[in-house]
This record gives structure tokens, C-alpha cells and sequence, in this order.
């Protein structure tokens, strides 16, 4: 309301009139914002309404639109994985089938034309496996990994082979560990072979071109570059600073600028002919005669141990000694190959045999480890090379499930440097574990069998196979292979020759006439017998022994020129997968191999617990997404809520300011219109 200060005795009309209007105007804008307030239902409309209130109104402003979107990303998640959950099942289903036709047909009733008619439906199977692994949901082709644009399965040569990536997509839902909405390799449907791991340590040198990331450094962990200390021949030290190199060459660049400072700071000189420079593995420093260069860290840092300019027992670089300790840098695939000091002389080819076809890689023109990659990958044989966990070589590996006869093997070609053996890529070496034989299923000897008669330990009873010779004697050659034998390829070979040998001599034949070693241009067990010797080698099971057999050797091929019997490769390396199961199933009902459709139904329980396993953490996923949008949903509940209470407009209170402030208008006017009625006429009297 209008009213006349007490501290005014004589009032002029003029202000009477503004102190009434400008009360009016207050009242008119209160009333102004309480309408507004009661029609929109908002009381804080602007920061300046409630400076605090609006603060906080403007965080849980910003949580709910995030947890709105996180809401939506759970909608998202959720539909994902439920075609995820979809796929596994129905590939559940159809292994189970499989399964079920395996066990059926192992009967003796079963026919080779019963078997052959359920070699159409395993086939069929396949094409609905197919179809399955292909399906999308609304993240893209659901088992494509984080190639989500792609299918995730293609049929290739003989075979299905994968194109996804290695792992999902994940999406943002909040959560500490993330959840990915698709599935990449590592599962029954899109597995990819156990790897044919690199056995050679390629050792690359030092380069100009080395990223400093790329070094394991002299401790083995890693550069933490920052500041280094030096002296020379005693004097005083000096500092460089290495913090934002990238490459060696910036390291060679910045010791070099730092020592010749030093030098015409202090009127010496350090460096000699050779300067700063590297020589495999180390960073080398050359000094001038007489000279003696030392370096150390600079309190806690590490960047000159790292760097391998010094170590915990300090050194010094001197004329006789320019080398520092070995950062054994880690391949990538810019390394060059002039760079490996694992390799001697020129890359030539190497043969891979994939899905039925076998194709000649020749590597000769690569220049970097990625030309190496390229060339293999570029063959089209369903092969994928990786550089190893520890950086010291390369693993090849199949993404291409073709069955097990036409499994992955890489191998030499006869004068071609040897170089898958090399490489290390060669997946029949003398280091090849004979535990890895067979898809996993090892080697089985024949030990530890007594006389019946004297219940003494029988060398007879304990031979595993009996190789024949090819020489006018048919000398015959009695192998015992023991536990200890089997451990590796070379261990095999070695026990063999070892057994070998002993008869020779008691037989007056030559040592020589007999050896079991590596062939170059193939994999298996080689038996090389004299060239002079007319017949061919022959091998015979002994005391139902199957070492023969599952070395390769009882079904070899006899190549007359080189008098040797070429074992079969049993180190080949098969995709682990529901894919490669049922194209062994297939394949063995059509050629009526019961051995072949027992093996398949064995791996078909694998595939089948690994569905189960596959399934029940797309399960769990999926409950955690559950659970986490539950929760998102009851604290947005609660946020707007709060929101709500600090916000919105109180009906009932905002009804009453209305018509208090209507009042005070209506008085406020009342008095301002008497008061623009009194003139000078009511003071006379």
C-alpha cells in the first residue's frame, strides 16, 4: 500500500503521486508473476527468482536429462541383447539336433545310406546356422563385434569363415564396468582357431623411426621419460631434458644438442667419431679418447635406467665402451624387416594350406612386418596375423571353420630360406607340443604292460609300432615310445632314432640308413631311409597301440625319389567351433566313418556347454541391465520429485498471495485516488 513518509511534514502532490504509483507498479508485477507462476506451474522460472533454489534445480535439470538418456541406452541394450539371447538359443536348439543325430547313427543299424540321408539335414543345420549367426538386432548384425555394419559369418572356400571383430561394442549405461551389446569372436558360433603361436623371437633392433611408446626399456617397464643427469670426466653436471620425445631420433637428437652445449659451455670435448647414435638394441654414445660420460636420474625419476644410459650399479660411457643396456623394443607393424635380428638372409615364401586349398605366400617383397601381415591376410585363405602379447613375433591364426581334414597348416617350401620356420609361423616344428596333436586329443602310447606269465615289465608288450625298412632284409625296427617321450615333436624324433639305432647296429646295418626328422616342404614326421634300399617304408600298429596312427605315421605317403615315408600333418589347427562340428559331422556321415562321428559328437558337447555358457552371460547382461534401469528409474523418480519441490508452484499458497495482492491493489488505488482528490480548497476553512 501507498503511504507518506512520517519524515515528511509538507508533502508535494508530485511525489504523493510517484510513491502511489510506484507501490501500484509493485503490486501489478507481484500480481504479474503470481499469475504467471499459477499458469505455467512454475515458481522458479529465472536464476534471479531464487539465486539457490535455481543452483539446484539446475543440477537435477542436468541428471535427468542424462538419466533420460541412459534410460533410452537401456531400452537400446535391452533389445540387443535379447537377439543375442535368441541366437544362442536357437543354436542351442540346433546343436542339440546335431547331437542327437550323432548318437543315432553310431548304432550298427545304421546304414551308409541312412547316414548319407543325415548328412542332408547336418547340411541343412548348417544353412540354418548360418542364417542365425547373420540376424541383427538394433545395434547391427548382433555377433559382428564391433564390425556391426558387416555379417558376421560368410561361407568361404570349403568353410564359413568369420569377418566380425574380436570383441563388442559396448554403450553407454553408467555403469562402472560396460556391457556390450554385441558379441565378437570368443564364442561357439564365431570362435577363431587356437593360435598357431609365434616360436622364434625375431629380436628387432633399435630404428631412428622407434616410438618410445614401442620400447620395453632396459628395467623392462616401459620409458617415464622427464629430465637426465650428466657429467663428463668429473665436471660439472649438466641437465637434459627428454620429456615430449616421440621417437629415438628425437632421444639421439636431444643428447646430441645437449652434449656439444656442454662442450662449448665447459671447453671439451665428449663426443667422438661415432657420436649418438644406436646399434641393435641400445642406444651408443662414441667419446672422444680419455673421456669418461656418466649419467644418472634425477631423484625418484627413472628416464636414464629406462633409456639404459645408466642402472642401479652405475656406469660410464667410455671410448672402449659406447653401449647402453638393451631397451628391447616391442614389433609393431612398422617395424622393418632389415630391423629383425631373429631373421638371416631374404624372406622367400611359405605355403598355407586353409579349407580345402593351399596357396604360396610369397613374402620376399615386404619391407615392414605390416607388408608381412598384408601379404598373408591378402592371400584370401581365411589366415589373420597378430604381433604376440610380449612383442617379440607374430601368431597366425584361422577365422575360416572348415572341419577338421581341412584345418590350417603353414609350412616351408624346399629352397625358400626356410622362412616360415623363421618367422616362426611354421605350425609343425620340433617345439610343437604333442599334447597339441590331434585337435587337443594328444598322442596315446602303450606303457607300463607286464609279462602274464612273470607279471615283469615286457619290452614286447610295451612296442608301439614296428617300422619295416625297405632293404633286401626288411629289417624291422621295434618303437617304444615312454611318457617322457612325449612332450615334443624333437622328443618323439629323438626317442625314435635312439630305439632306431640300437637294432640297426644289432642288425649290421648302418646308423645311417635310417632317421625320423622334419621334412622342409611339408608337415609330419619324416622317415628317411638309405636311398639305395628298393622298397618303401613301412609302418605297422603293435599291441593296439594307436601312436602310429595319431602320430601321422600309419597312413603316410612314400615318396620314392627322396626314400621317404611322409607322415600325415597332425598338428594342424582347427576353429573350435559349432560351425566346424557339424561340417565333421556331415563329413563323416557321408563317408560312413564311425570313428569321424564320434569325434564330432564329442566336440558337439563341447559347443553345446559352450552355447549354455554363451547364453547364461548374455543372461547376466542383460540382468544387469535390468537392474541398473530399475535403478536409474527409481532415482529419476526421485530427482524429479526433489526437482519438483523446489520448482513448482504451491496451488494453495500461490492462490492466497493472489488475492492478498488483489487487496493490497485495490487499496493501494482507493488511496491513491483520495489522495489526487484533496486540493487547497479542504485546508481552508
Amino acid at each position: 500500500m501507498s503511504s507518506i513518509p512520517s519524515n515528511l511534514t509538507r508533502v508535494p502532490n508530485l511525489l504523493s503521486s510517484s510513491i502511489s504509483y510506484g507501490s501500484i507498479g509493485r503490486t501489478n508485477l507481484a500480481l504479474l508473476r503470481i499469475q504467471q507462476q499459477i499458469t505455467s506451474g512454475v515458481e522458479i522460472a529465472r536464476p534471479s527468482d531464487d539465486v539457490v533454489r535455481s543452483s539446484i534445480i539446475s543440477v537435477l535439470d542436468e541428471r535427468l536429462e542424462r538419466s533420460l538418456q541412459l534410460q533410452r541406452n537401456f531400452s537400446h541394450a535391452d533389445a540387443a541383447l535379447g537377439v543375442l539371447d535368441s541366437i544362442f538359443s536357437e543354436a542351442h536348439t540346433l546343436a542339440l539336433s546335431a547331437k542327437s543325430i550323432a548318437s543315432e547313427q553310431l548304432g550298427a543299424s545304421s546304414s551308409a545310406e541312412e547316414r548319407n540321408a543325415q548328412a542332408t539335414v547336418v547340411d541343412q543345420l548348417i544353412q540354418s546356422l548360418f542364417n542365425t549367426a547373420n540376424r541383427q538386432s538394433v545395434a547391427g548384425f548382433a555377433l559382428s563385434g564391433s564390425n556391426t555394419g558387416r555379417p558376421a559369418i560368410a561361407a568361404h572356400l570349403a568353410g564359413y569363415r568369420y569377418m566380425g571383430g574380436l570383441s563388442g561394442i559396448t554403450t553407454d549405461l553408467g555403469l562402472p564396468s560396460p556391457i556390450p551389446i554385441t558379441v565378437g569372436a570368443g564364442n561357439p558360433i564365431t570362435n577363431l582357431s587356437s593360435r598357431v603361436r609365434g616360436s622364434t623371437d625375431l629380436n628387432p633392433s633399435l630404428t631412428t623411426d622407434t616410438r618410445i611408446a614401442d620400447l620395453h626399456g632396459a628395467r623392462g617397464l616401459g620409458v617415464a621419460l622427464g629430465s637426465v643427469e650428466f657429467a663428463f670426466n668429473g665436471g660439472p653436471a649438466a641437465q637434459i631434458d627428454l620429456a615430449g620425445t616421440d621417437s629415438v631420433q628425437d632421444i639421439l637428437g636431444r643428447i646430441t644438442t645437449a652434449l656439444r652445449q656442454y662442450e662449448t659451455d665447459n671447453s671439451v670435448t665428449i663426443l667422438g667419431p661415432g657420436g649418438v647414435s644406436i646399434s641393435g638394441g641400445s642406444l651408443t654414445i662414441g667419446i672422444a679418447a680419455g673421456g669418461s660420460l656418466q649419467f644418472n636420474d634425477i631423484g625418484s625419476a627413472t628416464a636414464a635406467q629406462d633409456l639404459g644410459l645408466t642402472a642401479t650399479t652405475p656406469f660410464a660411457f667410455t671410448p672402449m665402451t659406447a653401449a647402453g643396456l638393451d631397451l628391447d623394443p616391442a614389433l609393431t607393424w612398422r617395424t622393418p624387416i632389415s630391423s629383425l635380428a631373429g631373421l638371416t638372409g631374404a624372406l622367400g615364401q611359405i605355403s598355407i594350406s586353409n579349407a580345402g586349398r593351399t596357396g604360396v605366400v610369397d613374402l620376399s617383397s615386404a619391407t615392414t612386418l605390416g607388408d608381412i601381415r598384408n601379404l598373408i591376410e591378402g592371400s584370401n585363405l581365411g589366415v589373420r596375423v597378430t604381433v604376440n602379447e610380449d612383442g617379440s613375433g607374430i601368431d597366425m591364426r584361422s577365422d575360416l571353420a572348415a572341419g577338421s581334414t581341412n584345418a590350417l597348416s603353414i609350412t616351408d617350401v624346399v629352397g625358400q630360406n626356410f622362412t616360415a620356420t623363421q618367422l616362426g609361423i611354421r605350425s609343425f616344428t620340433a617345439s610343437t607340443r604333442v599334447s597339441d596333436f590331434n585337435f587337443g586329443r594328444g598322442v596315446n602310447i602303450v606303457d607300463g604292460q607286464n609279462d602274464p606269465d612273470t607279471n615283469l615289465p615286457s619290452p614286447a608288450l610295451n612296442v608301439d609300432f614296428r617300422i619295416t625298412l625297405g632293404n633286401a632284409a626288411a629289417t624291422e625296427l621295434s618303437i617304444d615310445l615312454r611318457p617322457q617321450d612325449m612332450t615334443t615333436v624333437q622328443a618323439v624324433l629323438d626317442r625314435i632314432n635312439s630305439e632306431a639305432a640300437a637294432q640297426l647296429t644289432a642288425a649290421g646295418v648302418p646308423t645311417t640308413a635310417f632317421t625320423a626328422e622334419l621334412g622342409e616342404g611339408s608337415n609330419g614326421i619324416v622317415l628317411r631311409q638309405d636311398a639305395t634300399f628298393t622298397q618303401a617304408v613301412k609302418v605297422e600298429p603293435r599291441n593296439n597301440s594307436p601312436a602310429a596312427e595319431q602320430l601321422g605315421l600309419l597312413f603316410g605317403t612314400y615318396d620314392a625319389p627322396s626314400a621317404s615315408l611322409i607322415g600325415q600333418d597332425r598338428a594342424k589347427v582347427r576353429v573350435d567351433g559349432l560351425f566346424s562340428d557339424l561340417i565333421d559331422l556331415r563329413d563323416a556321415l557321408r563317408a560312413n566313418d564311425v570313428r569321424g562321428i564320434t569325434l564330432a559328437g564329442v566336440a558337439l558337447d563341447q559347443s553345446i556347454d559352450g552355447l549354455v555358457d554363451a547364453r547364461g552371460l548374455v543372461g547376466g547382461y542383460a540382468q544387469r541391465v535390468d537392474q541398473a534401469k530399475d535403478h536409474e528409474e527409481s532415482r529419476a523418480t526421485s530427482d524429479e520429485t526433489t526437482r519438483s519441490v523446489l520448482r513448482d508452484t504451491d496451488f494453495t499458497k500461490a492462490a492466497s498471495r493472489l488475492a492478498l495482492l488483489q487487496t493490497q491493489l485495490q487499496a493501494g488505488l482507493q488511496i491513491a485516488a483520495s489522495a489526487q482528490r484533496v486540493t487547497l480548497l479542504d485546508f481552508l476553512g
